[in-house]
């Protein structure tokens, strides 16, 4: 799928191509996950440290596919990626960029409590993640925490509620604030 812009995934029930058996299906990031649709780029690990982080930060993330979400987009063309890293002008690759916070995250947890974060009881993720919003966490080696946690919780909100049904979910009639006109 080229070309796809913000408003066109929400407009689509947030359904992004997806290669399954060889096939481009769309699919919304969520129906992947629940699918197995494998992943393309990220490392099972790192998979699971973003539906972590996610999940701390946006509940419903991992359901709504965050990782898949991630994964899909790192994998595609970057002038087509619709993460919050483009729109705050991380610098392609985009991989390299979540690989290096995910990289951050666990090994920073690690020598905290001597787990990733993924392992860790839920409310060591959200002191954790309280820590890195605020730049607190000693040792921190990556991409500035504050910056990470915006980006990621961008991320994750976009995937849970940046479709018509996420608008839904929260009583929000979808009204766009751009409708096209014809001008003749």
């Amino acid at each position: 799928m080229h070309g796809i812009e913000r408003r066109a995934f929400m407009q689509g029930a947030g359904a992004l191509a997806f290669m399954v058996g060889g096939a481009e299906v769309l699919l919304t990031p969520g129906e992947a996950r629940a699918q197995g649709v494998p992943l393309r780029s990220l490392k099972p690990d790192e998979a699971e440290t973003i539906e972590a982080l996610g999940e701390t930060l946006v509940p419903d993330a991992r359901k709504a596919g965050i990782a898949n979400f991630i994964d899909q987009q790192i994998s595609i063309p970057a002038e087509e990626a619709l993460l919050e890293a483009r729109i705050l002008n991380v610098r392609p690759p985009y991989a390299n960029f979540y690989r290096a916070a995910i990289g951050a995250i666990d090994r920073t947890s690690a020598a905290r409590g001597g787990k990733r974060f993924a392992l860790l009881e839920a409310a060591a993720q959200h002191e954790f993640i309280d820590l890195m919003r605020q730049n607190k966490i000693e040792g921190w080696q990556g991409p500035p925490g504050p910056f990470v946690y915006l980006v990621l919780r961008s991320d994750a909100v976009d995937v849970v509620y940046g479709t018509m049904a996420g608008y839904e979910a929260l009583g929000i009639p979808y009204m766009p604030h751009i409708a096209p006109t014809k001008r003749w």
